[in-house]
């Protein structure tokens, strides 16, 4: 950008294209981000649209929408880390789009870089010369300049896809914001046609009919033009303001003349599978409505995100939503608290189990709180992943021990990359593993027992045979729905005492003692106590006979007693969110 003067000199700054505070702070790429740039080769005028995307697996479906709307990708390999499992997986989206594929070394100036060894693992990988692979450097520029040449000479330029029987204008939103005083704002690219402030356009899915408010490319900041057209990427301002009337991957259209003309939208995107489940709660009930309306304005932006209205006796109206993992978990509560000033209890994240009952009723259950008591239960299935593990070779041992904690299986294991290096050599591990332990805090564990190093992506490879129980905790002998997990029998023991203690550190004093206890089964198998806050009442005694203290300590030990008997414990969101973070 700052080569193709889009943005200048002195406005540039680190991770200029991560728009949210939350990239910028854990140092990730959570939300995709369109970027339009001309440059001059040759004396012939280019536009180039850029997308910068995530890299994390439980963002990938920003990766494939993105994807779907260019004819090019520069598959970018960081010089430190070299070729990752996530990497693999996003290149095989880009070749099943048959895009054309720019291979690239970055970090080239990094002391630590291993560049020649990444450019041997990229032209193997892609089975190329390494010739055919560019270094760069974004700190110092090196090799941009030969990198935007080959952008131009080798990614072709957008094809017409123009329908003699549909109207010139098709359009395919592959991303929108909301903004209150203009509503929707749908990312698009242009396939045919061309659109421009005042026209009457018409969404495909939705059967919505609005005036186009404003068009604009991306610089990175929105920039008003005046037309957008063929093979262009922009924004068109709707006005409308309800987010359910526009969805990613809908075709806009100009309004058809005739009422019964007949439409043909474009191929939009599959819709993506949630891995995981959890509740989410406002913590204040009166927040529901508000609640309501941020999921609804925060899946315009994130259309991974699903969620459905739910309700519980003990905690009252929520959502069930479904998420891609649980770094998508974390980082939705954390946009909710942040961008609506919309605070959330989550209960325990889990799965969908499908259960068959005694009486043949075949159910699907995502929340803990609602499976069935076992002595209704003949049998659980539980989907598994098949997963690709990439680690160097020092760190085999430990990935191994940590596969088998998690209850995953090695089906296989092979050297990646190259083959004559005695030093840095890094494995391959295909692995099975059940669903449950790859979203708990697998990655996290993984990351933590290889220094960062390993990487990892995975896929669904069917349902099996499921040996689970569900453990409920109660706080002052009141079930806590939220809490309740189901978990491996095998471990429930360790992950019922490793609960209740977590519970413990987190809770705040009480006035009066507090038992936490873990039950499977209707049998308590952990147990712990919060001791309760003591006031000194006799403090203010300067002398007399000890029958007065008696007295005072007495009637403390009566009030003590009344507040157990009734006292409610308040478990606030964070205290939530910490045992959720504990395995």
């Amino acid at each position: 950008m700052e080569v193709t003067k889009t943005v200048e000199a002195r406005s540039m700054k680190p991770q200029l294209l991560d728009q949210m505070d939350l990239e910028r702070e854990r140092g990730i790429t959570i939300k995709m981000q369109p970027v339009r740039m001309r440059y001059t080769l040759d004396a012939a005028p280019y536009t180039l649209n850029l997308i910068d995307t995530p890299g994390h697996i439980d963002f990938s479906y920003e990766v494939s929408r993105a994807l779907a709307a260019v004819e090019g990708a520069i598959l970018l390999v960081d010089a430190t880390q070299g070729v990752q499992a996530q990497t693999l997986t996003n290149l095989h989206i880009a070749q099943e789009q048959g895009l054309v594929i720019i291979p690239a070394v970055n970090k080239i100036d990094m002391a630590e870089a291993r560049v020649e060894e990444a450019v041997e693992e990229l032209a193997l990988l892609l089975n190329v010369s390494k010739d055919n692979i560019s270094c760069v450097s974004g700190k110092t520029g090196a090799g941009v300049l030969e990198l935007l040449e080959r952008v131009v000479h080798e990614i072709p330029p957008p094809l017409s896809e123009i329908d003699p029987f549909d109207s010139a204008f098709r359009a395919l939103i592959f991303d929108s914001m909301f903004e209150n005083h203009r509503g929707v704002i749908a990312f698009v690219r242009i396939m045919s046609g061309a659109v421009r402030k005042g026209d009457k356009a018409y969404l495909y899915t939705t059967d919505s009919r609005f005036e186009v408010k404003e068009v604009g490319e991306f610089l990175p900041r929105l920039s008003p033009v005046d037309t957008l057209s063929e093979g262009e990427i922009g924004y068109i301002v709707t006005g409308i303001k309800n987010p359910d009337n526009v969805r990613i991957g809908d075709t806009v259209f100009h309004q058809p003349q005739a009422p019964h003309y007949q439409l043909h939208p474009l191929p939009g995107y599959r819709r993506p599978q949630p891995v995981l489940w959890a509740s989410l709660y406002p913590e204040d009930e009166r927040a529901y409505e508000a609640l309501r309306d941020a999921l609804g304005r925060l899946r315009l932006n994130d259309a991974s995100l699903t969620y459905e209205p739910e309700s519980s006796p003990v905690l009252g109206r929520s959502f069930l939503c479904g998420f891609l993992g649980m770094l998508h978990l974390e980082i939705v509560t954390e946009r909710l608290k942040r961008e609506f000033s919309v605070s959330v209890v989550v209960t325990s994240p889990s799965i969908a189990y499908e259960v068959t009952k005694r009486n043949g009723e075949i159910e699907r259950i995502s929340s803990a709180s609602k499976f069935p008591p076992a002595s209704e239960i003949q049998h659980i299935q539980e989907p598994w992943m098949s997963a690709e593990i990439i680690v160097p070779e020092q760190f085999l041992g430990d990935v191994l021990q940590l596969v088998d904690a998690y209850e995953g299986i090695v089906l296989s294991s092979e050297q990646f990359g190259l083959t004559n290096q005695a030093e840095n050599v890094r494995i391959k591990l295909h692995v099975e593993m059940p669903l449950r332990e790859v979203v708990s805090d697998f990655f996290d564990a993984l990351k933590s027992a290889t220094s960062g190093y390993a990487s990892l992506s995975y896929a669904p490879c069917g349902v099996r045979e499921a040996d689970v129980e569900r453990i409920d905790i109660l706080v002052a002998e009141e079930p806590v729905p939220a809490l309740s997990r189901i978990v491996s029998k095998e471990k429930s023991q360790t992950i019922a005492r490793s609960l209740v203690t977590a519970l413990k550190d987190v809770l705040p004093r009480q006035l009066f003692l507090v038992k936490i206890q873990a039950v499977i089964g209707g049998r308590i198998v952990a147990s712990e106590s919060i001791s309760a806050l003591k006031k000194d009442v006799t403090g203010y005694l300067y002398g007399g006979d000890r029958s007065r203290k008696m007295k005072l300590w007495k009637k403390q030990k009566r009030g003590k007693k009344k507040l157990a008997a009734g006292g409610k414990v308040h478990i606030p969101p964070e205290a939530y969110l910490q045992v959720l973070k504990r395995r």
